[in-house]
């Protein structure tokens, strides 16, 4: 089987098997503070071209025009419910609609914003070679980025300068060793860092 036959199939009955949860969290986030749902943003994907990604908002509606990009912990933006999907990694779970759609993978490089792609273009002519993806070998090493962030003075320029160069060479890492069963492992080891 395919990667692009597993993503689709998974994705579908995950999808199904989910509806219940998305719908009592779509409910939920609506209950709670005013504004859609779904938070949609553009991310650059493979052959550098750009497309929607799908999440549940944790964040109040106007967060754009109240602070950056990155998001750390202890942003007054984020609602009490945000706070609870973020830590879990429900609110990523609309990403199986980019799944399905064939924008993303369950296992690929983490998509960036353009202002990021572009700012390390040359990493990501590697990079995105591939189907971006829900998780990767940087979601397990930076599992609590946010906590990190919230360290320093301006979150931004340190995602900048540390974080995001580091998730570049795990990107590119991926890339090189990419296969079904390390895609596998991949899903598992994710899966072990958010239930420890």
């Amino acid at each position: 089987m395919s990667k692009r036959a597993f993503d689709f199939i998974a994705a579908l009955l995950g999808l199904a098997l989910l509806s219940p949860l998305l719908l009592l969290v779509a409910l939920l986030i609506k209950l709670e503070s005013p504004g859609p749902a779904l938070f949609r943003q553009e991310r650059i994907g493979r052959g550098f071209r750009p497309f929607r990604i799908y999440k549940f908002r944790t964040m109040v509606h106007d967060a754009p025009s109240k602070g950056g990009p990155i998001t750390f912990d202890g942003d007054p933006r984020i609602t009490r419910l945000g706070r609870v999907l973020r830590k879990t990694k429900i609110d990523e779970l609309p990403q199986l609609i980019n799944v399905l759609h064939g924008e993303m993978s369950f296992v690929g490089p983490r998509p960036e914003v353009r202002p990021y792609v572009e700012l390390f273009r040359e990493d990501y002519q590697e990079i995105l070679q591939v189907v971006p993806g829900i998780t990767d070998l940087a979601s397990v090493q930076f599992r609590h980025e946010a906590e990190t962030l919230g360290r320093f003075e301006n979150p931004e320029a340190a995602y900048v300068s540390h974080i995001l160069p580091e998730k570049i060479k795990l990107a590119k890492a991926y890339v090189r060793r990419s296969s079904l069963g390390f895609d596998i492992a991949l899903v598992f080891k994710t899966l072990c860092k958010l239930f420890s």
